[in-house]
């Protein structure tokens, strides 16, 4: 009879809870690698353009001196703005950023380095159904 109390009992609080549906939201797209590199005259990008989402800019200092790379809106005061810690020569940084559509400028102040420009379009399709993702 305590058995089938403690089963009953079970069985009552398990069907307790919430009736509404859990919103299954679509997951972020899956992180993109973009790779960048310093030199002594320009910031080179690959890709320059790309749809909108997280990104893992990988940066190679192939300068002669110390470099920040700066991230940020193109043309704007307000937006974007992210920063890698400094970058010895011959050595890399990453930095992530989830990138909205827009264009972007990839620079280093000082040294006269022209920057890169990159174009992000449309969001790119969501990583719901893939496996194995972060």
């Amino acid at each position: 009879m305590a058995c089938a109390l403690v089963v009953g009992a079970t069985a009552f609080v398990a069907g307790c809870g919430d009736d509404e549906d859990y919103p299954n939201e679509a997951r972020p797209p899956s992180p993109i690698v973009v790779t960048a590199s310093i030199s002594a005259e320009r910031v080179s990008i690959s890709p320059r353009d790309f749809g909108a989402g997280p990104i893992d800019l990988v940066v190679s200092n192939q300068s002669d001196s110390t470099q920040r790379l700066t991230l940020q809106t193109a043309g704007a005061d307000s937006g974007i703005r992210q920063q890698t810690g400094p970058i010895n020569p011959r050595e890399t940084a990453t930095l992530s950023a989830d990138l909205p559509r827009g264009e972007y400028e990839v620079a280093v102040s000082g040294d006269g380095i022209r920057p890169a420009r990159v174009e992000v379009g449309a969001e790119r399709a969501s990583a719901q159904d893939q496996l194995l993702q972060p």
